[in-house]
């Protein structure tokens, strides 16, 4: 992404979807969107971005939902606005914002990271104020899956329906990883409880792929 230009790679495959699920250097990120959005508005192609419930980390006191006013106080939050400004100028039906929460899973670095700690006896870090909703990466492929068949754009929540306090949620996939006695160092960014929840109330998707945290932690922290 910073070396290579993307409109190049854009017009040798000729896509017909684009999933834009890239990390790494802001400018460059914001560059290649830029170029991205040039392509779909030249040829019959469709975006769906993974954006983020950074995207209202400024809103501590709710949840939030598909159509409310983004405001972001962190770089990361900001980085996904903007390009999430740049595709809200495109006609609707070529682009998807697929907004997420904190992804987990069997593989995922967050679940790594956990392991790692309790194998090394150190403290893991706990929110005890932060309400949230969360996915892993099989829920969130099989509602992405949906999405691209059914030809659906706009702009989607995919997370869990249901809210839980961060360190309950991770207390509860420790407990699933093993029998541990882990350290846990508590945080408190704010004495009051702050939301980051990106929940559905406009774009619904069928119940077969609604799930609870509680899914998240039965069937997918551990296989």
């Amino acid at each position: 992404m910073e070396e290579d230009d993307i409109y190049t790679i854009l017009e040798n495959i000729k896509p017909q979807i684009i999933i834009s699920a890239v990390r790494g250097n802001f400018a460059a990120q914001i560059l290649a969107h830029q170029h991205i959005v040039e392509y779909l508005k030249e040829n019959d192609c469709r975006l769906y971005f993974l954006s983020s419930a950074n995207v209202f980390d400024t809103y501590r006191k709710y949840p939030s939902y598909e159509y409310d006013k983004t405001l972001s106080e962190s770089v990361y939050g900001r980085l996904k606005i903007k390009i999430e400004n740049m595709l809200l100028r495109l006609p609707q039906n070529k682009m998807a914002i697929l907004r997420i929460p904190m992804v987990f899973g069997n593989s995922s670095p967050r679940i790594k990271g956990i392991k790692k700690f309790i194998w090394e006896n150190a403290p893991i870090e706990v929110f005890p104020n932060l309400v949230l909703n969360v996915t892993n990466d099989d829920k969130l492929t099989q509602q992405i899956h949906y999405l691209i068949n059914r030809n659906k754009t706009g702009i989607f929540h995919l997370g869990s329906k249901d809210l839980v306090h961060h360190e309950d949620f991770i207390k509860e996939v420790v407990e699933r990883i093993g029998d541990f006695s882990p350290i846990y160092k508590r945080v408190f960014t704010s004495n009051e409880e702050r939301y980051l929840a990106v929940l559905p109330k406009d774009n619904k998707l069928p119940k077969n792929l609604q799930y609870g945290y509680q899914d998240i932690i039965d069937h997918h922290v551990m296989r």
